[in-house]
Order: structure tokens, then sequence, then C-alpha cells
């Protein structure tokens, strides 16, 4: 049995990202691993985060060994934590790779904790931040040159990968499903739960709502198809907590003319209501600008909801056209010309099939397997 240890968030840090280290070691205790976790002691300054909270409010998990150790912005942090690292018979560490922000501290980490015959395996969620800097390539290089080996999500950070250490070798394994969430309600039951309309149909756009992720697109589109009459019965609901400025989406949708188009609930969604919101809706709608991979896309699979997305990064591998739903160009007439065919050409369950058939691609053992090479 080898020993293995995660560095990255967990509990009680919240997000998908915490979510899925946290899947992934159950996966491989129950693949007969010794495993641990090592999360942050401080993950984001306050003065730099960008939400109301870092933290979850769910009791920790009893089936998992988590401990907090990883200061990202105290070097002697980084230098006390690798060495003990080291000295801990670890077979292999796994870093979660998202942030440039967080390349020193990972990158010194990794480093120190290095010994002879243990490996180190970066999970890359994003190599390239969505919103770039000229400080990212840098951190990004100092992190990459600390590890051994590579797994990523999407054939887009494989390919970011290369051109960073192309003499590396680099792992395949799409992002699993989430399957944390329980079951699929009844839509009357979610509509009551959420207390909205369960008469009207409702395209959901789901998660944290940052620029790249093209809310704004979607309500240019939401205004075309209105404009054309495709919206009667319809509404949209944007449920997550906003990291940027509401108030310009506010007027937005008062410009356009969509005060009674489009409900938002602004707040980061609890596990326990996700079920709800992916119950109620009709297609998970997500008209990214850019993307790597994408937890909500799991969260719909698990629900078999279908999905809209724009073929940006790995979306189109996630999510291909007609079987789990439509894909679109990155603009707001190609997302409003998705919309109109989701809602114009059969019935809104014609995607099961695809979508039971698709889902079996994504398993946890699968990246688990893929992170031990």
């Amino acid at each position: 049995m080898s020993k293995l240890l995660i560095l990255g968030p967990a509990w009680p840090y919240r997000g998908g990202i915490a979510a899925s280290t946290e899947q992934l070691a159950r996966t491989l205790q129950h693949q007969g691993h010794d495993m641990e976790i090592c999360t942050f002691r401080l993950q984001y300054p306050s003065l730099l985060f960008p939400g109301k909270s870092q933290f979850s409010e769910a009791p920790a998990p009893n089936d998992l060994k988590i401990y907090r150790s990883i200061h990202a912005i105290n070097p002697l942090n980084w230098i006390a934590l690798g060495r003990r690292l080291g000295k801990g018979r670890y077979n292999q560490l796994v870093v979660r790779y998202w942030t440039p922000f967080l390349a020193p501290a990972l990158g010194a980490i990794c480093r120190f904790a290095k010994r002879k015959g243990m490996r180190v395996t970066a999970l890359v969620d994003n190599l390239v931040p969505h919103e770039r800097h000229f400080w990212d390539r840098p951190l990004t290089r100092f992190f990459v040159r600390s590890v051994d080996d590579f797994v990523a999500m999407s054939h887009q950070v494989m390919d970011e990968i290369a051109a960073f250490c192309p003499k590396k070798e680099v792992r395949y394994s799409p992002h699993p499903v989430y399957d944390i969430y329980g079951k699929k309600m009844d839509r009357n039951l979610a509509a009551k739960i959420l207390d909205l309309d369960g008469s009207t149909h409702w395209a959901l756009f789901f998660g944290l709502v940052r620029p790249y992720k093209g809310l704004d697109w979607l309500l240019e589109a939401w205004a075309m198809c209105k404009e054309r009459g495709k919206t009667v019965g319809l509404k949209v609901l944007v449920a997550g907590e906003f990291y940027e400025n509401e108030d310009k989406y506010r007027q937005q949708i008062v410009a356009l003319g969509l005060e009674h188009d489009v409900v938002i609930h602004n707040r980061f969604i609890p596990d326990e209501q996700v079920a709800a919101y992916f119950s109620l809706a009709d297609v998970a709608v997500q008209p990214y600008k850019s993307a790597t991979q994408s937890g909500i896309t799991q969260i719909a699979y698990h629900f078999e909801i279908p999905m809209i997305v724009t073929n940006v990064g790995g979306l189109s591998e996630i999510v291909p056209d007609g079987k789990a739903g439509i894909v679109a160009a990155p603009n707001p007439q190609a997302v409003a010309e998705a919309i109109e065919r989701f809602y114009g050409e059969g019935p809104v369950d014609r995607f099961a099939i695809g979508l039971q058939g698709e889902k079996g691609r994504f398993s946890w053992d699968a990246l688990a397997d893929a992170v031990q090479g």
C-alpha cells in the first residue's frame, strides 16, 4: 500500500476544487492507498478574496485525514512545511494547481519536500489563468519546474503544459462527474424549495459569476431571443456568488428590458441546494468566453441536465453537440441561436439517452488511475 498526500484546497474551504480534492482522496482510499490531504492555513488574504467567504459551513468530513498547514504568503512556512513533508515517507505528492498566485508557495513546498524515490505530480485545473497578468508566466514556470509529471483534465491544458515543459509527461483524464449532491428531485418540489414558479421553463446559469463566464453574453442572447418572440414561458435563473460588480449586470438587464425575464440568486449555493437548482432547470447554459474544463458540466451530467456551451477550451470535448446538449460559437448571436435550437427543435428531454451514455466517460477511478500514472 502506497502513502499519498494531496496538497490543495479541502475542508474547511468551499468550492469545486475543494470538493473534487476530497472526492479524489476518497477514491484513492477506496483503491487501498493511505491518504492524507494538506490544505491551507491561509489560502487568500481577505483583501484579495473577491467573494463573501472562503469557508464552508458544513461539518468536517469524518472519513478523510485533512490538516491545515499551507500559508500562501509566508516563505518560512513553505520551507518548514516542505522539509517536514519530505520526512513523511510519502510515495507521491499530488499538487492541485489552478492559479499563479499560489505558484510560489506550492512550487517552493514541492522543491523542499522532494527526496529520493518520491514523485511529485501536478493535477492541473488551469495552467494559464482566464484573467491574465504579466507575472503569470514566470510564476507558472517556477511551479511547473518543481514537479515531475502532470495530469490535465482538458487537451487545451495539456497543450499549455507542453509549451512550458515539453519533456515532462502529461496524462489526460477528464473531470469526473460530481456525484456528491444527492439525487434529482421532482421539479415542482424543487420550485417550492427555491420559491420559484414551477410552471416556468428555466435556463440555468450556475456557479461563481466572473467576467470570463459570459453572463453578459447570455443576457444579450436572451434579449435577441425575446425580440424574436422565442422566450414565451421561459426565464433565466442566475444562481451563484458574484465575484465582480453585480450592478453592471442589473443595469444591463434594465437596458435590455429583461426585468421580468431574469431571476438572480447572488449567493454561494450550498451543497444541499444544488439538486433543487438542477432539478428545476431545463438546461444549464455556459456561455464562456474562455475555459479549460468546468465542474458545472459535471454537475449537469450527474443530474442528466442538457447543456448549452460555447466552443472554447475543452467544453466541446465534454459536451458533444447533439448528444449532451448544444455547442455554440463564442458570441451572443450564436448563444441566442443555440437557445432557440434547444427550445424549438424538440422536447427538452430529447438529450436524455445521450447524457446517460456520455456521463460514463467521467469516473473518479479513471482520474485516480491517471494521477498514479
